[in-house]
């Protein structure tokens, strides 16, 4: 089956990027960790095996933070503009934009720690069904439907609410979707996010050399939430 990699993702301009994860730490940083974010979610879609990648982009790229950086990245990839109303109907359209014959698979730039290993893995199990990957805070972090029109049923889904990922699932079956649930991941959008999230990535990665670089210049207690999400 052809599997086509879908990124959704909202360009990371200060003050408009990550705005929960920005009423604690500032406009800039918040800014700045989502650009690390959506690079290392880039590179780790860049290493899966599928056959397209596509990016579905909304915002002012010349304006985000490291700019530049992910002018390059997005090079390799399919750019195509979010189209749409609300959140639903914004991945509806992505579904069906991204591609004309085989299946999808999407993920947002909230989940740093994905590993190509995790996104192949996901793609091969589209074979034989759908896939969705729950997200701890209720939500769902990846999706893959073999037949893209399907994607039709989140129209209906609220979206960012604590039942997101247990309406989807809902939405979809109705819908005729058989789906194989992935391993759930923790997204970033609080301050508490940040050290669980960046502990999951390799050493190397851009958003976790970003929590360090934050917490180092701001004086932020990533160490102290750190130790309340572990406690919990």
């Amino acid at each position: 089956m052809i599997v086509t990699a879908l990124v959704v993702a909202k360009a990371p301009v200060p003050g408009l990027a990550k705005t929960r994860l920005a009423a604690t730490i500032g406009d800039d940083a918040a800014a700045e960790l989502a650009a690390a974010s959506l690079l290392d979610t880039l590179d780790a879609v860049s290493a899966t095996a599928v056959d397209h990648r596509v990016v579905a982009l909304t915002g002012n790229l010349a304006d985000a933070a490291r700019s530049e950086e992910l002018t390059r990245a997005l090079a390799s990839f399919t750019v195509i503009a979010q189209r749409g109303d609300g959140l639903g109907e914004r991945l509806a359209h992505a579904h069906a934009d991204a591609a004309t014959t085989g299946a999808v698979l999407q993920i947002g730039m909230d989940t740093p720690q994905v590993t190509p290993r995790m996104l192949t893995d996901a793609a091969a199990t589209l074979a034989g069904s759908d896939v969705l990957g729950s997200a701890e805070d209720g939500g769902w972090w990846a999706l893959g439907l073999r037949h893209p029109a399907m994607a039709q049923a989140l129209l209906d889904v609220p979206m960012s609410a604590p039942s997101t990922g247990v309406d989807t699932r809902a939405a979809l079956t109705a819908a005729g979707a058989s789906l194989t649930m992935l391993s759930v991941l923790r997204d970033v959008d609080f301050e508490s996010d940040l050290s669980p999230v960046s502990r999951l990535c390799e050493p190397a990665s851009r958003f976790r050399i970003a929590v360090e670089k934050v917490r180092r210049e701001s004086g932020l207690s990533v160490r102290s939430a750190r130790s309340v999400s572990d406690a919990q």
